[in-house]
């Protein structure tokens, strides 16, 4: 229950091993674009930056490369991805399908006190500084996250294991890099709270179809974004 529903401790390490401390600290400083798409993984910087022998760093680059967030390249190693344009798209298309069915199986499936608990969750975004100061939207994960509430309020396992897992740090990596877009984190809030209150009225059809818009605008301004970065590289002809 999320009665005192306040943001989880980030340092986690004296209840985990090294090996799940190290691999949780490098998937946040992908994830939060510390370590920047496409960048070549050093194993020995890494094992000297974090004090961490080269068995349980590989272990940690091998789980990364599961959840996607790490590629391996031939005669090169472990990369940081970096989707292109395309890829990304296609991306937001498998998210805006599949979460729409997730919420139209969770307004019909989620009980009152899940739904109590998710709107508890949106108060607490809506108390968030960088929400409030119009830079950013909350961007916690696990059951801070209102995508992640409605996947698993969803009641399918396959759907939960497939959003909440093997996509799920891919998708908030590029949710966070695009957040802070001029506006978006305001009409994203709207959103949800137009969704929440779909699936409070039980209406899986509409709350389907609002879900199916909040991706789709979100990819528009993925598209936006990349459009405004080609004309700002473009240059005239004859420019040096």
């Amino acid at each position: 229950m999320l009665e005192h529903l306040e943001p989880p401790v980030a340092d986690q390490a004296d209840s985990e091993t090294l090996a799940e401390s190290v691999f949780r600290r490098i998937q946040a400083a992908i994830v939060c674009g510390e370590i920047a798409p496409g960048s070549k993984i050093s194993e020995p910087e890494l094992a000297r930056i974090y004090g961490i022998s080269r068995g349980p760093l590989r272990e940690a680059i091998h789980r990364l490369e599961g959840q996607r967030l790490l590629v391996r390249v031939p005669h090169v190693g472990a990369r940081v991805v970096s989707l292109s344009h395309a890829e990304l798209i296609e991306l937001y298309e498998i998210r805006e399908s599949l979460e729409g069915m997730a919420c139209r199986l969770a307004a019909e499936r989620m009980t009152q006190g899940e739904i109590d608990e998710l709107r508890r969750v949106l108060d607490l975004h809506e108390r968030d500084a960088a929400f409030q100061a119009g830079v950013g939207y909350y961007q916690q994960e696990g059951d801070f996250d209102f995508h992640y509430r409605i996947i698993q309020g969803s009641g399918n396992k396959t759907l939960a294991q497939m959003l909440c897992g093997e996509l799920y740090q891919l998708v908030r990596m590029y949710r966070l890099q695009f957040s802070a877009t001029p506006n978006r984190p305001r009409q994203a809030f709207a959103e949800h709270h137009r969704i929440l209150d779909a699936i409070a009225e039980r209406d899986g059809e509409l709350a389907e179809l609002l879900m199916r818009r909040h991706i789709g605008a979100s990819k528009r301004n993925i598209e936006r974004h990349y459009l405004d970065a080609q004309s700002k590289t473009a240059k005239p002809r004859g420019e040096s």
